[in-house]
């Protein structure tokens, strides 16, 4: 008997302590205890202990008041264009109202799940595939706000939605690529055709630069040679004259007699026959007047210290041929520095106009995106440099 009583007594007391253990609950941080009496709701518990009614009282639901994370599987959704593309999204969402929470919805998750999948159905179907691939913010704020319309009477907050991906056909996307592949191609071609055309441009540029200034030294260089050739021929025609000036004073000064001059003949004779081309050598008719004289020497002596004479021949004057030099030298340096001077200030304005055509160029590609091709100024014509010595 005393045994039967010790095994009662045992389960009384492990009865006992099960209800108590039953009738304390601990709440976690950030959850919040459903709690219903008899299958009814009575009150929700916050975090930490609480003392409930055994039996009576008992926690129907534990609801987690963090932002939660729900991500939902790809979605088959049709496009205004009738284009088949799949969407994933992820919502994050918040418990504001355990009661609620509880009670208005039989599976919220689930729920909003199927919420969002017909909500995203009628968002993309009113956008075409680009408008779709472009637009996720739009997508998203009008996601945002049905959803959290929706369920906010469920006692839940949705904070954010986010779309993972937009997948279109695998077609769709071969077909994209390669329009990117051929825009990229076109705007290569484009920004190689205007590298050619801007480098042609330059390359026109600098011939047409390098010809102007070739023309010019060339025309520089001729009046230069054309000078030179004027004044080496005004010296030679100088100085053939002064030497037959000299040669006929010097002859005259020395009063020569017709008997001088027909020995003078008679000894060029023979070079004139020396020509290695000479067959025939014809006697000249001067010859027999100078024979003529040279008969008549004894007696035209005497008649010619009788005769009256001839004119006096004064000695030419002599002429400073280094002077004239020096004079000369003076002059071409004098020149050649009023040529460098002028090559100089030409120089200068046609940069001063390439400077101002390169402006008007970048002006016009600012203006208008791009130069016009083939804009050139006009050339100047070279004017013709005035000889100083025939100026006047």
């Amino acid at each position: 008997m005393e045994y039967f009583s010790a095994i009662v007594g045992l389960l009384v007391a492990i009865v006992v302590v099960t209800i108590l253990l039953r009738s304390v609950r601990v709440i976690r941080q950030q959850q919040v205890g459903v709690v219903e009496r008899l299958g009814k709701f009575r009150r929700t518990l916050e975090p930490g202990p609480h003392l409930l009614v055994p039996i009576i009282d008992s926690v129907r639901y534990t609801m987690d008041m963090r932002e939660a994370v729900v991500p939902f599987p790809p979605q088959g959704v049709i496009t205004e264009d009738n284009l088949m593309v799949g969407i994933d999204s992820v919502i994050y969402y918040q418990v504001v109202d355990p009661v609620r929470a509880a009670y208005e919805a039989q599976n919220y998750i689930q729920a909003i799940e199927q919420l969002t999948m017909t909500t995203l159905r009628n968002i993309i179907g009113g956008l075409d595939l680009e408008q779709t691939l472009t637009s996720r913010e739009e997508i998203n704020q009008k996601l945002r706000a049905v959803l959290d319309e929706a369920t906010g009477k469920w006692g839940i907050k949705v904070n954010r939605v986010e779309l993972r991906a937009i997948e279109p056909p695998a077609t769709i996307r071969d077909a994209m690529e390669k329009g990117a592949r051929a825009e990229r191609d076109k705007r290569a071609a484009i920004l190689t055709a205007e590298g050619q055309r801007q480098s042609m441009i330059l390359s026109a540029s600098g011939d047409r630069e390098a010809s102007i200034l070739r023309a010019q030294g060339e025309r520089e260089s001729a009046v230069l040679r054309a000078q030179a050739d004027r004044q080496a021929s005004m010296l030679r025609a100088e100085g053939e004259a002064q030497a037959i000036t000299t040669t006929f004073n010097a002859i005259h000064a020395g009063k020569p007699t017709q008997s001088l001059l027909a020995y003078q003949y008679l000894r060029m004779l023979p070079n004139l026959a020396k020509g290695e081309s000479n067959k025939v050598w014809i006697i000249p008719s001067e010859l027999n007047d100078a024979l003529k004289g040279l008969g008549n020497i004894a007696g035209r002596a005497q008649a010619a210290a009788d005769d009256v004479e001839e004119g006096e021949f004064s000695a030419p004057t002599k002429v400073d041929v280094f002077a004239e030099i020096e004079a000369q030298k003076g002059e071409d340096a004098e020149q050649a520095q009023k040529s460098v001077q002028q090559a100089i200030a030409e120089a200068e304005a046609l940069e001063g106009r390439r400077v101002a055509r390169l402006d008007h160029e970048r002006g016009n590609a600012i203006t208008t995106g791009a130069p016009e091709f083939g804009a050139t100024e006009p050339v100047p014509t070279p004017q013709p440099e005035q000889d100083p010595n025939t100026a006047g």
